[in-house]
């Protein structure tokens, strides 16, 4: 068998030796490569997409929005006006009360006299069956009145009154899921950074899989399908059992290469207030990844790759450590992948509207690779509650 140090010197006959800091330096550089093809993979699709949409607003389908509301009402007096407000041509908005025992069903009573086009799906407590989420947007989804379904969360509200009018131009004959941004809140302390960042990159990436026709999830705070598609597939019946996947795991299931369009516009960006502690941030994304598992086999290697390629630039640059003779080239590779990934991101960042979250970006991400175990750590004794946001 040839040896490493025998071939390189074939190819380098001015090479005298093959140690420690050449091995340290060739995995520092083939780490570097894969975290810039990683970032090329992600960034790119996002940065160069270009919108398909109607000219006009006139030849648009009238649109059912689905809000499922337990206890909130609170949050629908504050962000339910936003909704209705839309500027589109027709639509309507239909809240589902599931078993609400604060003033939820009264707010929307209160809303409905005011507006014509809200709508009241109840749900009433059974003490014989228990249902999630799911069960609530099955409800919904039976009560709208159009096809063509536009999902969000009690707690959401719309960057503006064109929210509708772009995430329903992502529609066609074709297309039958679009995808958007849901956002969350700025906020002052390094928590609330932390958890926007971590939604901007997983933002960025689903986003990029749909552009590129290999869609994967999407986030219920705002999407989009028609009931048509919902319906041809069964619905959630493939992972009913399911607590959490109202919005990836279908996404997942329902999308093809050419059934998916994306909606970008800053207009139809969705709010949603983060978490305020590191606690219940982590029980959160300890639900999330519960999902993960029944990914398609495509889209868990895509996801592998992506940590995978981050952790062994890291691993790299940290064993160039191990020698003197290497130890030059660690600021050198890391400002490297700094410049690199600025370039890359600063465009998506821009057109997500998160662009205060650039400067710190390598930061952020070193962060979420040292605490994501913690979150799947905390995934593996996670008690899944039947109603979830």
């Amino acid at each position: 068998m040839l040896r490493l140090d025998k071939f390189v010197y074939m190819l380098f006959p001015e090479f005298k030796a093959f140690g420690l800091p050449e091995l340290l330096t060739m995995c520092a550089c083939l780490g570097f490569a894969l975290i810039t093809i990683n970032y090329l993979y992600i960034f790119l699709p996002l940065s160069l997409f270009k919108a398909r949409r109607l000219n006009t607003t006139s030849s648009l389908d009238p649109v059912s929005i689905i809000i499922c509301a337990r206890n909130e009402d609170e949050n629908l007096t504050e962000f339910l006006p936003k909704v209705l407000t839309q500027e589109y041509p027709e639509f309507e908005v239909v809240v589902v009360n599931d078993c609400s025992w604060d003033n939820t069903e009264h707010v929307i009573d209160e809303f409905a006299k005011i507006f014509p086009n809200l709508r009241k799906a109840n749900i009433k407590e059974d003490a014989y069956y228990k249902h999630g989420k799911k069960f609530a947007i099955l409800v919904g989804i039976k009560a709208a009145k159009y096809k063509r379904l536009l999902f969000t969360d009690a707690d959401c509200y719309p960057a503006s009154n064109q929210w509708l009018a772009e995430m329903a131009a992502g529609f066609s004959e074709s297309r039958e899921i679009v995808l958007g941004y849901g956002a969350y809140e700025k906020k002052t302390g390094f928590l609330n950074r932390l958890i926007r960042f971590d939604t901007f990159a997983i933002a960025v990436q689903f986003l990029s899989a749909a552009i590129k026709g290999r869609a994967y999830m999407g986030v219920g705070r705002n999407m989009a399908y028609t009931s048509d598609l919902f319906f041809r597939l069964k619905g959630f019946s493939t992972h009913y059992h399911i607590q959490s996947g109202d919005d990836d795991l279908f996404v997942n299931h329902a999308a093809t290469a050419g059934n998916v369009d994306v909606c970008i516009s800053t207009d139809a960006i969705t709010y949603s207030n983060p978490k305020k502690t590191f606690k219940e941030w982590r029980i959160q994304k300890a639900r999330h990844l519960t999902t993960a598992p029944l990914y398609s086999s495509s889209s868990k290697a895509a996801l592998m790759f992506n940590y995978f390629s981050q952790y062994a630039f890291y691993a790299g640059l940290a064993g160039l450590c191990f020698s003197v003779n290497t130890l030059l080239l660690l600021p050198i590779i890391l400002i490297l992948k700094i410049i690199v990934q600025y370039a890359l991101l600063n465009k998506a960042s821009q057109r997500l509207a998160e662009r205060d979250l650039l400067i710190g970006a390598p930061f952020y991400e070193l962060t979420m690779l040292l605490i994501y175990p913690i979150f799947h750590i905390t995934k593996l004794f996670y008690k899944p509650e039947k109603w979830n946001r």
